[in-house]
């Protein structure tokens, strides 16, 4: 016998037992959120200008889905006017699913280049055994999509990283590197030809899979690193998520502190003159004169 609906009810529950409407609003509230925060991004650190060709680099995870559609959607609606193309490099991993990201961006209607280039086997090749990839694999990537910007006259390089890599690269370079330094929001490249954009640079990890999940992203894993195990990354992550799960709030303070230095409560003598540093004289003599 087939299950009653109760027709007095507004709003029939969706599989699962869930209210499609407060799904939808759920949804809504969120891009909401990530617009917000990505809104706030790009205008604090001035990402985007009128005119500007932005290369959004699309690997096929959460993060640089949602980086897309977000800067899709201000291209649509910003004050400025800018132009999205999404670039994807295929690296000729074992298994890579090429078909996924053309069919996606092609339903999508985005403009799209892929690059083919078998770094794959050159990084296997150069990385010792029990080594992670990631250091030579970042490196090539790094170099192959500036190439790539320079050819299409791209004018900024929009990459998905989000707080919770900014806070992840800051505690794995004091507590590996002893550097106090993590990722800036935007960064011209060491030749000076590129500027790099991180326009998640606010968001966090747990929004964008909150996102990601209502989307279902079409989601291609990255064998070559995420098979690895004992990354230091992958540590500092699972720290994290603890600080997440037994003091709320903690890793979002990490973050805002990354942009509320004092200089002169830290240690770097190349950024602060210590050494020169003397009592300010004249408010002494105001003090004695009054």
């Amino acid at each position: 016998m087939a299950a009653s609906v109760d027709m007095h009810d507004p709003a029939p529950k969706a599989l699962g037992g869930r209210d499609p409407r407060k799904n939808q609003y759920e949804k809504n509230k969120c891009h909401k959120k990530l617009r917000k925060l990505v809104g706030e991004a790009l205008t604090d650190f001035n990402m985007i200008e009128d005119g500007d060709k932005v290369m959004v680099c699309l690997s096929g995870g959460k993060d640089s889905y949602t980086l897309l559609d977000l800067m899709l959607s201000f291209a649509k609606h910003a004050p400025v006017k800018f132009e999205v193309v999404a670039v994807n490099l295929d690296q000729k991993q074992p298994g890579f699913p090429e078909h996924v990201l053309p069919a996606y961006l092609d339903e999508m209607g985005v403009a799209y280049d892929v690059i083919e280039q078998d770094t794959y086997s050159v990084v296997k090749a150069l990385t010792p055994e029990g080594k992670t990839t990631c250091p030579v694999c970042s490196r090539m990537r790094r170099g192959i999509l500036y190439t790539h910007a320079k050819k299409i006259g791209a004018t900024k390089i929009a990459l998905g990283h989000h707080l919770d890599d900014v806070v992840e690269t800051l505690m794995l370079n004091m507590f590996y590197g002893a550097k106090l330094k993590a990722m800036p929001a935007k960064l011209r490249s060491d030749d000076g030809q590129n500027v790099l954009i991180r326009p998640l640079y606010y968001c966090r990890e747990s929004l964008i899979q909150q996102w990601s999940d209502y989307r279902q992203y079409p989601i291609i894993p990255c064998n070559l690193c995420g098979s690895q195990d004992n990354l230091q990354r992958q540590v500092i992550k699972e720290m994290l998520a603890g600080w997440d799960r037994s003091h709320p709030g903690r890793v979002d303070n990490i973050g805002r502190s990354i942009n509320n230095v004092t200089l002169s409560h830290l240690g770097d003598r190349r950024l602060f003159d210590f050494a020169g540093l003397q009592r300010d004289t004249n408010r002494i003599e105001a003090v004695h004169l009054g």
